[in-house]
């Protein structure tokens, strides 16, 4: 049975070890930078199952100090948000839709502190097409694109209802 809690230290290791697994979609992540994000976070949480760590959430809200080319595009467009700065599941654990249940925790967390709109972004080039199917059944549209990290990469720049 998965369970969500919220992340703690001791989960730091396994969580980088996650990251890294997927680090051609997301970016580059070691326990110094864990810890600059966690600080920054309104929502930072493990999924565990089997006793493990299978997947995490680090999400942050408007308002806070990141220097980050996607969350500084979405904060100058939405004056309340809640910004996906990555979700990452275990290889080890997929098929157990474990990021589904991070992301409807994260909606009633949105939801429980009146943040009516949730953003986040995924590449377009190179491709990410389970991401894309994954966010779209959770009914996040397109606002825009841009292209990042040195124009290496196009990503789509999405907002959701909470």
């Amino acid at each position: 049975m998965t369970h969500i809690r919220d992340a703690v230290e001791s989960d730091f290791e396994s969580i980088v070890r996650i990251n890294d697994s997927e680090v051609q979609q997301t970016s580059q992540m070691g326990l110094d930078r864990l810890g600059l994000l966690v600080r920054m976070s309104s929502y930072c949480k493990v999924a565990t199952l089997e006793g493990q760590v299978a997947a995490f959430l680090i999400a942050l809200r408007e308002g806070a100090p990141y220097e980050n080319d996607n969350y500084s595009w979405f904060a100058s467009r939405f004056p309340i948000f809640l910004y996906i700065d990555r979700i990452v599941v275990d290889a080890h654990f997929s098929g157990h839709k474990i990021g589904s249940k991070l992301y409807g925790d994260m909606f009633e967390f949105a939801r429980s502190h009146g943040i009516e709109v949730i953003t986040c972004e995924y590449n377009i080039e190179p491709q990410n097409p389970a991401s894309r199917v994954f966010h779209d059944k959770f009914g996040f549209k397109e606002v825009g694109t841009q292209w990042v990290a040195g124009g290496t990469k196009q990503v789509s720049l999405r907002a959701a209802e909470t």
